[in-house]
């Protein structure tokens, strides 16, 4: 069951940021949306794909191993430090941010490229505002453990 509530929270929340939106926002253009598959828009898949990519497995750890979803209303039960979240805290979201991006350069979408950066800006103030606050409470010590060796946003290389 928690797998099928993952699914339904991937679609419904991701699904609307990094699909539902940025088509919405190049189908109110007077052309057609038709991607661009030139230099800019081959480079656009290569951010898209792997953020698809990034999404899928973070939803999996977080329904496999923390028993939850991606959703706010439904965590996931443990604290979730394994695949992707080893190297930074926050995959989903940079997976979001890629396909976005990808979008931006596949469309040839300033408007996109604009809704990203307001959509990390949101994103940021979540993570800090809302969510670090409640997984420190949630998960205490371990949580800042955690929180004190994995970056935020951009991974370290070792």
């Amino acid at each position: 069951m928690v797998y099928l509530k993952a699914l339904f929270f991937l679609i419904l929340f991701p699904g609307t940021f990094a699909v539902y939106i940025p088509y919405w926002i190049v189908s109110n253009r007077s052309e057609k949306p038709t991607p661009d598959f030139n230099t800019w828009g081959i480079l656009g898949l290569l951010l898209v794909a792997p953020g698809i990519a990034i999404l899928l497995w973070c939803v999996w750890d977080f329904a496999h191993s923390g028993k939850g979803t991606p959703a706010p209303i439904d965590p996931p039960k443990t604290l979730v430090v394994k695949g992707l979240y080893r190297h930074i805290r926050n995959p989903m979201y940079v997976g979001v941010l890629m396909i976005l991006l990808g979008e931006s350069l596949l469309y040839r979408s300033y408007a996109i490229l604009a809704y990203a950066s307001v959509v990390f800006l949101l994103f940021n103030a979540f993570v800090r505002l809302y969510e670090e606050r409640a997984l420190a409470k949630k998960f205490g010590d371990s949580y800042e453990r955690y929180r004190n060796e994995v970056p935020r946003w951009i991974p370290r290389l070792k």
